[in-house]
């Protein structure tokens, strides 16, 4: 099993998310179920169909941050300092296609999906990040051709 390394945020995101996903909509969905049965024969019925669907999504999501959570390692980006980037850094690059700059902060996948400032540290570009320094330019590979950014400068907050 792989570490899961999140912020302290981020946890508490997906702790939240799963506590929602198991009191209320697990409990929603068992109550659609049963009103569903109660329409009569199982074969036909779609409104059973859709909610053994969801109730079938629902425990999935479950499952996986149940799992995540399990393989949880928190990072307290206010106590870092490195001269390199690593995970929790927030970063100023230069995008030299577009000609402007961008700020991200490199976090967990679960994260950076509900924000645009955020980016996975697992992206192609997040990935190219770590490890470097302010000045570095990197090349990110991606399928119109090569994307290349400077990076203007770090931060952990």
């Amino acid at each position: 099993m792989t570490d899961c390394p999140m912020t302290l945020l981020g946890k508490k995101m997906i702790e939240s998310e799963l506590t929602q996903l198991i009191k209320i909509d697990r409990e929603y969905i068992k109550q659609a179920i049963s009103d569903a049965r109660e329409l009569g024969d199982l074969k036909e019925n779609a409104e059973y169909h859709a909610a053994k669907e969801r109730q079938s999504i629902i425990e999935g999501r479950i499952m996986d941050l149940q799992s995540k959570l399990a393989r949880a390692r928190v990072i307290d980006i206010t106590t870092l300092t490195s001269d390199k980037i690593v995970f929790g850094a927030t970063v100023t690059i230069f995008d030299n296609k577009k000609e402007i700059e961008v700020t991200y902060q490199l976090v967990g996948e679960d994260e950076a999906q509900n924000d645009p400032r955020k980016i996975s540290f697992s992206s192609p570009l997040g990935r190219a990040m770590i490890g470097r320094e302010a000045g570095d330019d990197i090349v990110v590979k991606a399928p119109k051709g090569d994307l290349t950014y400077e990076i203007l400068s770090f931060k952990y907050n």
